[in-house]
């Protein structure tokens, strides 16, 4: 597959597989492209060549409905949560669940209680963005992202603008969630601490070769890889590699 911004490519020759169940990392350096990955793989973007395929389907060349049944699958959480301000938590993780269901209006707000609860924000249904902290804004979104029950969740660098100890618990949430809701989970990161806490499966992209230098687990890409560059990326700092 090619990733490409009119005739400027961004990535080539990419072709891995993410496995049911995986928590799966998209790695690299900075403006390697990780985010522009993502974005073909959510069906913001088109890639210029190749296909993208869901449990056998190719996504692109799907007509609309068929590739309408696919999103309704995806949970997505963007970097900086995308919340509305002007909603509470509550109306926020409704959204999803007012545009895709049936349900009536009872049973939405006790969904929404039920997903605000399993990320750790019972009780806060009536907050509004601007009056929880950063982590918990993160762990809103994530409410939102998991509404729908998706079978795939896709994160844009979860740990952005957290201290350490809230990048951690958003961590062990992940892992939580992939575990109770069985759900894949696909996440672009460059911190080492995070990809080597839950990442099972991951790509590396390089920004200079512009496309993949690795596939497999972190941690075992750490010991084995014989890349300089993956190797290079994956010992940074000793302190991140106590993180394993």
């Amino acid at each position: 597959m090619t990733l490409a911004y009119g005739d400027a490519v961004i990535q080539h020759d990419l072709n891995f597989t993410v496995n049911e169940g995986d928590i799966f990392v998209i790695m690299g350096g900075s403006g390697c492209g990780k985010s522009t990955l993502l974005k073909h793989m959510i069906g913001l973007m088109a890639p210029a060549q190749g296909e993208i395929s869901y449990g056998g389907n190719s996504f692109w060349p799907a007509d609309e409905p068929d590739r309408a049944r696919m999103l309704r699958n995806f949970g997505v959480l963007f970097q900086g949560g995308a919340l509305w301000t002007s909603m509470t938590l509550e109306e926020n993780v409704a959204l999803p669940l007012q545009q895709f269901t049936l349900l009536r209006q009872r049973e939405i707000s006790e969904i929404c209680s039920l997903k605000l609860s399993l990320v750790g924000l019972a009780g806060f249904e009536e907050y509004y963005p601007a009056e929880i902290s950063g982590g918990m804004r993160k762990r809103a979104a994530l409410a939102r992202a998991i509404a729908l029950d998706p079978q795939i969740l896709f994160f844009d660098e979860p740990s952005a603008g957290l201290d350490p100890i809230n990048s951690r618990r958003l961590d062990d949430l992940i892992l939580e969630l992939s575990h109770s809701l069985g759900a894949t989970v696909i996440i672009v990161s460059h911190e080492l601490a995070s990809i080597f806490t839950i990442a099972s499966n991951s790509v590396f992209l390089d920004g200079e070769t512009k496309t993949m230098l690795a596939v497999g687990d972190p941690r075992k890409l750490r010991k084995e890889c014989t890349n300089s560059t993956v190797r290079e990326f994956l010992h940074r700092g000793a302190g991140n590699e106590s993180g394993a």
